[in-house]
């Protein structure tokens, strides 16, 4: 009955901008909080067996990555969940938005005539419908980035967040960090546009996987008695896991109901690396994100490295791909996808995926800048607890700290771990890469870090510290 409600709501929005479908795909992407890697039963690199959980089951995504492409090198543009999904939406990194943290002020970021997701989608054919529900992270309303539909500018706590210790308790929902609810409009988002013969984007932004621990009772029990992970071993986490799994699964269904899977992309991913562990983030030791380094909070490798899986017209089979990409790329790739790739972008750090997805000869994403970059300059108090900045080109990883210059140097396609530097042995490639880093944050103007600046409490302007 509440979906039938919704779609009557809908309807008459959609219908004030009523036009022909044409062959314009439709996209739904659905964007997990806080979940690892290997925080689902998806191989994300067939070559390593620890890049699927071992303790964690999500049957609906193991299903429908068979017939999707993995991304075995796949990045959040930052380890926090605000930069990111900036960076998701305007195809930007967070040096480049001086946006790097959660809580910081944005009223610097032209949110209005920058170019998001929704608006290229509509840039390429006015009769898209676009839709946003669950957490949106962004300092500003879903509708000033071109979205029809959404749940407005909601934060964690709308998902249930309480920043105490009593995040970490396994507590019983019947709606567990709204998947259901969150669910079922998107449901019904996707049975109005059908309806009516447009074409969609829907983006739904869980609230799971992040704290507080919310899960359904008959989750929990099945945790409580199967046999833990040797390195993921919360029974809370992993029944909130396989809830979302159930709410994607869903929608899978969905998809499949409306006959629309030949001409739906789908696209899973996560906002960045799961915490280390629970409570807190204390030991890094074999945590949750292992092999991968550390987690949540800084640019090793367990705090940006994310599943990313693409299913959609003429993927017919799973095929991995180990390419580095990033999510600042799903903008342009999302243009290039609706069938246009002469959208101008100002200043975008992504490139398409498209020729890699469908050209198996395709080695590069074609970017304008030479690397993935993360910027993190600030104390966290947390993980790696000092200002510090990454790039990613190849199959190497420089991670530069700015307090002291100090350099860290890791072939990742062999170095999952990050446990040999190899500053001093690979000196060549060392300057060549610390050079790209900093020269690209002085292009970008990047905020700039100084002791005692949190980046939280104050303006941009008037902090004014940049490279």
């Amino acid at each position: 009955m509440k979906n039938i409600k919704l779609l009557f709501l809908i309807i008459p929005i959609l219908q004030s901008i009523y036009g022909q479908r044409g062959s314009s795909p439709n996209f739904i992407f659905i964007l997990a909080d806080d979940q690892g890697w290997n925080g689902t039963s998806v191989k994300m690199m067939e070559r390593e067996p620890l890049s699927q959980s071992d303790y964690y089951q999500t049957p609906n995504l193991k299903k429908w990555s068979s017939n999707a492409v993995i991304f075995s090198d796949a990045y959040a543009a930052a380890p926090v969940c605000a930069p990111s999904r900036y960076s998701i939406q305007f195809g930007k990194t967070p040096a480049r938005l001086s946006l790097i943290r959660v809580g910081m002020n944005s009223d610097h970021i032209s949110h209005k005539k920058m170019k998001s997701i929704p608006k290229v989608l509509k840039e390429i054919n006015s009769n898209y419908v676009t839709a946003h529900f669950g957490k949106w992270g962004i300092g500003s309303d879903p509708k000033t980035l071109g979205y029809d539909i959404s749940d407005g500018p909601t934060k964690n706590k709308d998902g249930g967040f309480v920043n105490n210790k009593e995040q970490w308790i396994s507590t019983i929902h019947k709606d567990p960090k709204k998947i259901f609810s969150l669910t079922k409009k998107a449901i019904g988002f996707m049975d109005s546009a059908v309806l009516i013969n447009k074409p969609f984007y829907l983006q739904v932004s869980h609230y799971a996987v992040h704290a507080s621990l919310q899960m359904q009772e008959k989750t929990l029990a099945k945790y409580q008695i199967l046999e833990k992970g040797k390195y993921q071993n919360n029974e809370g986490l992993a029944a909130m896991t396989e809830d979302l799994d159930e709410g994607v699964g869903m929608v899978l269904k969905k998809v499949q109901e409306l006959g629309i899977e030949k001409n739906t992309y789908i696209i899973y991913m996560s906002d960045n690396g799961s915490v280390p562990n629970i409570p807190g983030a204390k030991k890094y030791d074999h945590s949750y994100n292992f092999p991968l380094s550390r987690g949540k909070w800084d640019a090793m490798e367990g705090g940006i490295r994310v599943p990313l899986l693409i299913s959609g017209p003429g993927i017919n089979s799973s095929k991995e791909i180990n390419i580095p990409v990033s999510g600042s790329d799903l903008l342009p790739t999302i243009a290039d996808l609706a069938g246009s790739n002469n959208i101008q972008f100002n200043n975008i750090d992504g490139g398409s995926l498209k020729e890699i997805i469908y050209n198996n000869k395709e080695k590069n994403v074609k970017r304008n800048v030479s690397g993935i970059f993360f910027h993190v300059p600030y104390r966290n108090g947390i993980a790696l607890k000092r200002p510090h900045s990454a790039v990613r080109k190849g199959d190497y990883k420089l991670i530069k700290f700015q307090d002291n210059g100090e350099i860290l140097l890791f072939n990742v396609l062999k170095d999952l771990k990050e446990e040999i530097n190899l500053a001093d042995k690979n000196q060549k490639i060392a300057i060549e890469l610390e050079k790209i880093l900093d020269d690209y944050l002085a292009d970008v103007n990047a905020p700039k870090w100084q002791e005692g600046i949190n980046w939280k409490n104050k303006a941009l302007n008037e902090i004014n510290s940049f490279h």
